[in-house]
């Protein structure tokens, strides 16, 4: 199987709402697998779980890349693992760091969040027929908000050094295509025990897992092989997390 050169195809914006939106409009239209929408910056940039994703002019990666993966729309959690390494792999290579990843995707350095991931897929029935990858990598940030101080953080921040944000999104590029192709050829499995390897937050960590009308409390207890986390509630009863945000307890 060949696979695609991640961002052979870069279209690049200086400030728009979404690269989301316009990687899905664009995908819509028969962009090519691989095509990268980049920005200095977002005026609606989006999160996991509806939530915001702030995208302050040029200090920070900002984009979305199309794919178009031959696989069961069941496979959605994996891919989504797969692009979490991948961007930590990345990071790590350009900044010299060893990055942490919490389930599913959110990329973690000195236990702060650097960078996060959405995956969105589009298709009929149970075929996928395209995915968005949103990416957003906080770069340059000399400081965070007060609210976001405790939780989050910049490479500049950990480093001390500012970083070309070009530096950055090849890297992060190449890695994501080295474990896209994985995936591709070599299944969920290889994923699975890849991410497992890479995160702290996998086996043996207490967690809380929020969702907008429940707390659960547990510690976690591995993958199942479609990726979806196990969690050994309070009670002992092990349950699959399908989504929510995972955090330390």
């Amino acid at each position: 199987m060949t696979k695609p050169t991640f961002g052979q195809t870069i279209l690049r914006f200086n400030s728009i709402d979404s690269t989301m939106r316009e990687a899905n409009a664009r995908a819509e239209a028969g962009a090519s697998e691989g095509t990268v929408i980049l920005a200095g910056e977002q005026t609606a940039g989006r999160g996991r779980l509806g939530r915001s994703w702030i995208s302050a002019p040029d200090v920070g990666l900002y984009f979305s890349l199309i794919l178009r993966p031959r696989v069961p729309s069941a496979q959605s959690v994996v891919l989504t693992l797969a692009m979490g390494l991948g961007v930590a792999r990345g990071i790590g290579e350009a900044c010299g760091r060893i990055c942490d990843i919490r389930w599913p995707n959110d990329v973690l350095l000195n236990n702060k969040k650097c960078s996060g991931i959405l995956v969105e897929m589009s298709g009929a029935g149970n075929q996928v027929d395209h995915v968005i990858v949103g990416v957003g990598v906080n770069v340059n940030q000399a400081s965070m908000s007060p609210e976001l101080s405790s939780i989050a953080t910049s490479l500049r921040i950990e480093t001390g050094c500012e970083y070309p944000l070009e530096t950055i999104l090849g890297a992060v590029l190449k890695h994501s295509e080295r474990y896209y192709g994985m995936f591709l050829e070599r299944g969920a499995a290889a994923i699975t025990d890849a991410f497992a390897r890479a995160s702290s937050y996998v086996l043996g960590r207490a967690v809380v897992v929020e969702n907008a009308d429940s707390h659960i409390y547990g510690t976690t207890a591995g993958l199942e092989p479609s990726g979806v986390l196990r969690l050994r509630r309070e009670d002992g009863v092990i349950e699959p997390i399908l989504a929510g945000s995972v955090r330390p307890a």
